[in-house]
């Protein structure tokens, strides 16, 4: 079947790279040194990890030297819940968490409401009954409906009982301002290919003060918190994207508009279709819909011949035929779940895009309608 080209909106999976990044990236390929080695081709490589590590710093205004480079969020995310968890008599997340997050939690989950918010007061509740101190996990941003978490009560709560928190802001970035000071949050993760930088590199970002036991052993990089040769290019990758957030942010607007015409059609075309988050407060490039009666599969591969990318929820879960756990937690139905597709824009997306999208989707509202 002929369709136009490539209608990428699926930027809460990868981001395509940002210019500037690759530009970067390809000035710096031949900077092969190894950056722990003292001679002058090591200084040069330390030396452009270093500048990308302050940028990334004053992206989320965090000191420089409390940032830990790692391969991605996933494994931000398990070295902060390793790291932290040390001394912790509970580890407690939110019900709405990534997987890399929930992993290293047992069943202790901090219940969200119907709009997928946590609820502080059970918060507040598990940690004034339960062992302690505990360890906290609360996402900034939910990577498959965009709503954004109350992390400075959250930080607020956890400093009340002694508690240490951490914040995976992997989806936040780029999207949203991001002050780690602000937040109050004893650490926070971040992924560079969700804003525009290369896959393989994220970090894990402390606060001073903060003791963070090594989950990688066997080498003294990263300050002895994580063994291993740095993902140079990836690296410079990273701190580019981090120098171009700002232009990042001034853009949300328009993409926000672009959701905002997109759900209007929507809700227009299709009032069977019942759009997450509609009314608190979401990152402006995501969408999370459900269409009773065509599955997330069925949604998703028929986008696709119609060249038109979009997910069934996190690229992390794809293959699974399990509802989305996030749905769940918020009350939705498991069979209405099933049915959600995930919808995000991003720095180049463009109003023909929105189009494309709705030509392709609408159709399979109206057969379900029928």
């Amino acid at each position: 079947m002929a369709h136009d080209p490539l209608c990428y909106l699926d930027y809460n999976a990868t981001a395509p790279v940002l210019p500037e990044v690759l530009s970067a990236v390809t000035a710096d390929i031949a900077c092969f040194g190894n950056p722990s080695s003292v001679h002058a081709a090591g200084r040069r490589a330390r030396a452009v990890v270093e500048d990308a590590r302050e940028a990334i710093a004053a992206m989320v205004n965090a000191s420089v030297q409390h940032v830990v480079f790692t391969s991605g969020g996933t494994e931000a995310n398990a070295l902060a819940m390793r790291g932290l968890a040390g001394g912790c008599a509970a580890v407690l997340a939110s019900a709405i968490e990534h997987p890399s997050v929930l992993a290293h939690v047992g069943e202790n989950r901090i219940a969200v409401d119907h709009n997928g918010i946590i609820d502080l007061a059970d918060l507040e509740r598990q940690l004034s009954t339960g062992p302690s101190p505990a360890l906290i996990a609360v996402m900034l941003a939910n990577n498959e409906t965009g709503i954004v978490q109350p992390v400075a009560q959250a930080a607020e709560l956890a400093r009340k009982y002694g508690a240490r928190i951490h914040c995976d802001a992997v989806q936040a970035a780029g999207k949203i301002p991001i002050d780690m000071r602000a937040l109050g949050v004893d650490s926070l993760s971040l992924s560079a290919h969700k804003f525009g930088g290369l896959k393989g590199a994220g970090a894990l970002v402390i606060r001073a003060g903060v003791d963070l036991a090594a989950d990688m052993l066997g080498g003294g990089q990263e300050r002895r918190r994580r063994a291993g040769t740095e993902n140079v290019p990836g690296i410079v990758g990273f701190g580019a994207a981090a120098r171009a957030v700002t232009k990042l942010l001034a853009n949300m607007p328009r993409i926000e508009g672009l959701r905002a015409d997109m759900e209007r059609f929507v809700s227009h075309s299709a009032p069977q279709a019942r759009i997450f988050g509609k009314d608190v407060e979401r990152l402006g490039n995501t969408m999370c819909v459900v269409l009773p009666g065509v599955s997330s599969e069925t949604q998703v591969m028929r986008l696709d011949l119609a060249g038109v990318a979009v997910s069934a929820g996190s690229a992390c879960s794809s293959g699974k035929i399990a509802p989305s756990h996030v749905l769940l937690a918020m009350g939705v139905d498991p069979a209405e779940a099933k049915s959600a597709i995930r919808v995000s824009l991003g720095w180049d997306t463009k109003p023909e895009d929105v189009m494309q999208f709705l030509k392709a989707w609408l159709p399979l509202a109206s057969s379900a309608a029928a």
